[in-house]
């Protein structure tokens, strides 16, 4: 049985849609406009030394006016995070860079397998 949830808009009042599995519900939802309602999964902080570098995680938006971004993506966002790094502190920050290319090629196949179960929609 698919899962549904209904949501109060200010432009379409409460819109009733399909809540793919993957989403980690609506928690705090704001009443906002029918186009921006998103569905998002498990959030994935990328860290270096206890900084958050990116976040990464399994978004839709039903309800986008182009049909591309309608279907499940990765979204990806960039933390604000600089600093000035010695030669050895560099290379930790490369290596973790490293690890965390693994991770998000890890999360492009769990994409892949989630818009295969969604039937390219």
């Amino acid at each position: 049985m698919k899962r549904t949830i209904t949501l109060p808009t200010i432009d379409h009042g409460d819109v009733t849609l399909p809540e793919p599995g993957w989403c980690t519900g609506h928690a705090g939802h704001i009443p906002g406009y029918r186009v921006d309602l998103t569905h998002f999964g498990t959030q994935h902080d990328l860290t270096f030394e206890g900084n958050t570098l990116l976040v990464a995680m399994l978004s839709q938006d039903p309800f986008a006016p182009v049909a591309e971004r309608r279907r499940t993506g990765l979204y990806v966002e960039q933390v604000d995070f600089s600093g000035t790094f010695d030669v050895t502190e560099v290379r930790q920050l490369a290596a973790t860079l490293t690890v965390h290319a693994a991770h998000l090629r890890r999360l492009a196949d769990e994409l892949a397998g989630t818009q295969a179960e969604e039937g390219g929609r």
